[in-house]
């Protein structure tokens, strides 16, 4: 699976446990960014690795900033991105196995490194489940669709 990953300055540190332990496990990733605390604004990267996986260059991607929320905001205004915040491993795996997100958010001043690596784990190994849930994900490619210029 090939996995691109991204961070703002709020979440540089998490991102860089997360990249060590999904690099360790054998995953194809490339990190998107940020390379240090120096700030950044987390639309530009969110936005960059949401593009990156939307045009089928990367099967799935990590976000990280402060707290998930505006990275994930900014991730989920491209098109075919379904990017999940995630604070818990119910949410991650209801998340791929329900949602079918393509996108893991999480949050650095939100969780720690170890339950963020649990996660990330969760997420990664789960398949979505089809069946009921594919027809809801299609609806949210429908509402995609009638706001998309």
């Amino acid at each position: 699976m090939k996995l691109a990953i991204g961070s703002d300055h709020g979440g540089f540190a998490l991102k860089s446990e997360i990249l060590k332990h999904i690099q360790g496990q054998g995953y194809d990733v490339k990190d998107f960014g940020c390379y240090s605390t120096d700030s950044v604004d987390y639309p530009d990267v969110g936005s960059a690795v949401a593009e990156a996986v939307a045009k089928g260059e990367y099967d799935r991607g990590i976000i990280i900033c402060g707290t998930g929320i505006g990275i994930s905001i900014a991730a989920n205004k491209v098109p075919g991105i379904r990017a999940a915040l995630c604070g818990d491993c119910f949410s991650a795996k209801a998340s791929r196995e329900h949602n079918n997100a393509n996108i893991l958010a999480m949050g650095e001043r939100v969780i720690g490194v170890e339950l963020a690596k649990m996660i990330a784990d969760i997420w990664l190994t789960t398949e979505f489940s089809g069946g009921r849930h594919s027809r809801r994900v299609d609806k949210i490619g429908d509402i995609e669709c009638r706001y998309s210029k």
